[in-house]
């Protein structure tokens, strides 16, 4: 079995598409409305706000809140059609109603219906991908927490360059993580604004109370300017959502390569467990254990990317008042997949398999701890920094030429090398220089803000963890303003049809 980044199962029901994201040995769940739910709520927010200013008498108001109800509900039976655009559903109404009906479109447009819809989707779709990004962070953070001591190659330019540990790694990437979560926080500020009621353009001649509308379909505020609410915000905040995850994917791709460049060696010190949806064997090589699920959180996250460029490809060269940059698919589509993404990497992080020892010799077979030779030099001996560079350099060509790691270099070789590059003798005493040596000891010993010494990891750590609660409990506040104003309207709806009377 594979690990799936797209639905896996679909079935709708009541305006709900449940969408089955397997991953092995567990199933997540999530549930996305579809457009004519939405159409549905809007409508129904538009009634009762048109009863509530008397733009539409209330006993009317209600029998055409039963033309809504009747049209919403005729559609709940798997495999009803469920109209997807206003034309439709108007006739609906209308047909159970009569043709004061038609009142509920009073001051509105199909543009400020479709910009607010695309909102919706984008918001609801949002809020499932940040919870499995938040979700993943966690699981990095305690992964990370294992392994403070425990030395590994870091790498610039492709070339290892010093000793770290994989626990400063990890918390690398975590740190990235919350800087998503932070843009996506921001982003959902703006995702979360209401187009509705400014008609095509220009509002109307009818003075909807547009944050009424709003706080009934449980948007923070209103996108204040009609031109801009229906022309211009559903181009910046579309483009805005998906950047943010595509800049997350690439997090995440690098992430996946780091983790795939192992597998060139014979033995690699970090890679994933094997077993179903994890690896797969190959039809002719045996001896192989294809890691897909990292393979597939790179592909996934390199798709993420992909289709980002696509929403912006769509609102590229249109012009203002096309309908181009007001299809929500390609902005769905990706916050959907950046769910599937983050999902696919949680997976790779419970299964992960780490192997200290070979991670420390593939270190020691390396000169990435020669840095530390220069630094030991200026720090103990006060010799300026660029002649201790320089020794070490000529100490790196000499041990390599020799095909010798740096603590089985002789301690006479490396005076003889300092005498020829200074004149001098050599400050450091064997026993210094193979403490310069040891990337354990140069890991640990680190002092400055944010290093690799576990004492500041272990803080930052849990700095982390701090900003995943606060960021998680905003999204489940988010969940409950939603669920608040759903609530609200749902009464508010009720209350119309049953003020209508029986005979409506």
């Amino acid at each position: 079995m594979r690990m799936i980044r797209t639905i896996a199962a679909v079935a709708i029901t009541a305006g709900l598409v449940l969408a089955a994201v397997v991953a092995p040995r567990a199933q997540t769940v999530v549930q996305i409305h579809d457009t004519f739910y939405f159409i549905g709520e809007i409508n129904k927010a538009s009634i009762v706000m048109l009863a509530e200013t008397g733009l539409v008498a209330r006993p009317l108001a209600g029998r055409i809140a039963w033309g809504i109800r009747t049209a919403i509900d005729s559609q709940a039976a798997p495999g009803s059609p469920r109209p997807t655009d206003y034309f439709d559903f108007e006739p609906m109404v209308i047909a159970a109603a009569g043709p004061d009906a038609s009142r509920m479109h009073t001051g509105r447009s199909r543009q400020d219906i479709e910009s607010t819809y695309q909102r919706d989707y984008a918001r609801e779709a949002l809020l499932w991908a940040w919870e499995a990004l938040n979700e993943s962070r966690g699981k990095l953070l305690t992964l990370a927490g294992k392994h403070l001591e425990t030395i590994v190659p870091a790498y610039t330019l492709d070339v290892q360059a010093q000793p770290t540990s994989l626990a400063h790694y990890l918390s690398a990437l975590a740190a990235a993580l919350d800087r998503d979560s932070e843009r996506l926080q921001a982003s959902y500020t703006r995702v979360n604004r209401s187009p509705l009621g400014a008609a095509a353009l220009a509002t109307s001649g009818f003075p909807l109370d547009r944050r009424r509308l709003a706080v009934l379909l449980g948007f923070d505020d209103v996108v204040e300017n009609s031109y801009d609410a229906n022309h211009l915000s559903s181009v910046d905040f579309a483009t805005e959502l998906v950047s943010v995850l595509a800049t997350s994917a690439l997090h995440l791709g690098q992430f996946s390569q780091d983790l795939l460049i192992q597998y060139h060696e014979p033995t690699p010190w970090i890679m994933i467990k094997e077993g179903e949806g994890l690896t797969t064997a190959s039809s002719i090589m045996p001896q192989k254990r294809n890691p897909n699920v990292i393979t597939g959180l790179r592909e996934t996250s390199s798709t993420v990317v992909g289709d980002a460029g696509r929403v912006f490809l769509l609102a590229h060269n249109t012009s203002v008042g096309d309908y181009d940059y007001r299809r929500q698919g390609p902005v769905v589509q990706t916050t959907d997949r950046a769910r599937a993404m983050y999902t696919a990497f949680s997976t790779v992080l419970d299964n992960l398999i780490v192997y200290p020892v070979r991670s420390l010799a593939e270190v020691n077979a390396d000169y990435s701890t020669m840095t530390e030779v220069a630094d030991m030099l200026l720090r103990e001996c006060d010799v300026p920094f660029r002649i201790g560079h320089h020794f070490a350099s000529e100490l790196t060509t000499y041990g390599r030429g020799h095909n010798l790691v740096p603590k089985d270099i002789p301690y006479q070789e490396a005076v003889r090398i300092y005498k020829e590059v200074t004149g001098e003798k050599l400050p450091l005493t064997g026993a210094q220089l193979q403490h310069a040596f040891d990337p354990t000891y140069i890991v640990l010993s680190r002092r400055g803000l944010g290093g690799s010494q576990p004492d500041e990891v272990t803080r930052m750590l849990g700095e982390g963890r701090k900003r995943l609660a606060v960021d998680v409990e905003w999204v489940s506040a988010q969940r409950r303003h939603l669920q608040t104003a759903q609530a609200a309207l749902d009464q508010a709806f009720a209350a119309l049809i049953a003020d209508a009377g029986p005979g409506r």
